[in-house]
């Protein structure tokens, strides 16, 4: 039972360790710190299973589970993975118990309530990349809000409630909105021969293509106005850097390593497929929003004076890509995006870790408060250059197998049909190298202050456990720039199905059946 069902069990296990935690009395620290990070670590080898089972040469949805759920509208508890949702499932679940350990000592106030909200957390984000039911999908994606909204309203900074509230509304006006274009779509789908009302995607994926242009650009824009807000695209961006800054440190690794991914999942895993006609409509307008995010993102952050600011905008300039390569719609871009999707959540979830690390020592994270950190912290030091190279793109490094291929896609691209959105989006890299080296200059560089004091405390190096968190961040930053191919080889077939599918669809067919995996 437990091998038949090891998605279900991926996705619902931290409710264990949340009823471990209920059970708990409050002021029983240690219990509460091991049963958290033990539940979430515990999740990450249970996702495992889900990796080496994972075949790629068999071009469906694997790991599937269905079970009816509202009889009367036709809504199941149904589940299934491909090599896209299986890579973010296992970012996920891998960045959640780093997030936990390396915040071991920093949150004190109401611990239980933290571990249970980020647990549930963890459901929450899992169940929105194994969801094949629109409609269960919507209820996942509702239920991430709630607890993200606690972590930042309860733990977060000074202005934690109105970055809180800001995270909360946004996202909720771009759903609800999804909502009624899920329930268009079903009922769109109750009008076909035979048909009747449902939110199952796989059943979808044959009915949104065929229906009107009129039709699909109203629904291709609610939902994509959805994602676009999650990922966030510019100019839908404003709510990011008051969440990041303002969230404690956990929140800002899992914000930026995996909720802005959800976004980037939306826009592939059902807006292409779904209303390919309206894509292609929209494609110039959302790639030179693409790239407007890509260079506006990264002169903003080459101005902030804030090191967790400065990587909050970052954020949006590196998604800008995922966005761009989105909507190339070759191979290559896909690909690329899928791939920097991972990259960022790796490389941004490591910044954000560091600079929480630091804080805690400094309890500040204004760069004017520092210089000649290297000589006083080399392992830290380190650590924040192999990352900061990764974040800029650096041959050999995971950050530059993602952006090369986005540009390589979006170079070549039939859609775009043009080379500039290429060449603009390249000036991103340029200017990420300028951001991340000034800043690593200013804060590591030069000589020691005078009284030996930052923020007026003195600070010591990592200690083991910080080590041992970002050890296997490293790893996977080394592994995916030097050998991609581990990873690529799991989403080449969902980057070849979509780009035939969409290549059918300019072509002025519909879909063809054998274009999407069948139920």
């Amino acid at each position: 039972m437990l091998t038949s069902n090891i998605l279900s069990l991926t996705i619902f296990f931290p409710l264990v360790g949340v009823c471990a935690l209920l059970a708990v009395k409050k002021d029983n620290i240690a219990p509460i710190k091991w049963i958290g990070c033990g539940t979430s670590l515990l999740t990450f080898f249970i996702s495992l299973a889900l990796y080496f089972g994972f075949d790629p040469n068999i071009n469906e949805f694997q790991f599937r589970e269905k079970a009816i759920w509202i009889e009367q509208l036709n809504i199941s508890y149904f589940v299934g993975i491909d090599g896209m949702s299986l890579l973010l499932i296992v970012l996920t679940t891998f960045l959640t118990p780093l997030a936990l350990l390396g915040t071991w000592d920093s949150i004190t106030h109401r611990l239980k309530e933290y571990m249970i909200m980020m647990l549930i957390l963890e459901v929450g984000m899992v169940g929105v990349f194994a969801a094949l039911d629109l409609f269960l999908f919507y209820v996942f994606w509702e239920a991430m809000l709630i607890p993200m909204y606690f972590i930042i309203g309860i733990w977060g900074g000074q202005e934690r409630i109105y970055a809180a509230v800001k995270f909360f509304l946004f996202t909720l006006f771009g759903s609800l909105l999804m909502l009624v274009a899920i329930l268009v779509l079903g009922y769109y789908a109750s009008t076909m021969p035979g048909g009747a009302f449902t939110t199952d995607l796989l059943a979808l994926y044959q009915v949104g293509p065929r229906l009107a242009l009129s039709i699909q650009t109203w629904m291709f824009l609610a939902f994509a106005l959805s994602f676009a807000i999650k990922v966030p695209l510019f100019p839908l961006h404003t709510w990011l850097p008051d969440a990041h800054v303002q969230a404690p440190t956990a929140g800002s690794v899992i914000l930026a390593g995996v909720l802005l991914k959800m976004g980037t999942y939306g826009l592939i895993r059902f807006c292409l497929p779904l209303f390919p006609d309206a894509s292609f409509k929209f494609t110039p307008l959302l790639s030179v929003l693409a790239v407007i995010g890509i260079i506006y993102g990264a002169l903003v952050a080459m101005v902030q004076t804030d090191i967790k600011k400065l990587v909050a905008y970052s954020s949006v300039s590196h998604l800008g890509f995922v966005v761009l390569g989105t909507f190339a719609m070759t191979e290559e871009g896909i690909q690329g995006a899928i791939i920097q999707m991972v990259n960022h959540g790796l490389s941004t979830g490591a910044l954000f870790l560091l600079v929480g690390m630091i804080y805690d020592r400094t309890h500040t994270r204004m760069i004017s408060d520092f210089g000649g950190l290297a000589k006083v912290m080399p392992v830290y030091a380190t650590f924040f250059m192999m990352i900061t190279l990764s974040s800029i793109g650096l041959p050999g490094l995971n950050g530059f197998v993602g952006e090369f291929l986005v540009l390589l896609g979006s170079f070549k691209s039939k859609f775009l049909a043009s080379y500039w959105y290429a060449i603009f989006a390249a000036t991103g890299v340029i200017f990420a190298a300028v951001y991340m080296l000034w800043m690593y200059q200013r804060v590591m560089l030069g000589p020691v202050r005078p009284d030996g004091l930052y923020g007026g405390h003195k600070v010591n190096d990592l200690t083991r456990r910080e080590i041992a968190v970002l050890v296997p961040i490293v790893l996977f930053v080394v592994w995916i720039g030097v050998y991609p191919n581990t990873f690529l080889s799991k989403t080449a077939p969902v980057a070849k199905q979509l780009v035939q599918s969409m290549e059918s669809a300019r072509q002025g067919g519909q879909m063809r059946v054998a274009d999407v995996p069948q139920p």
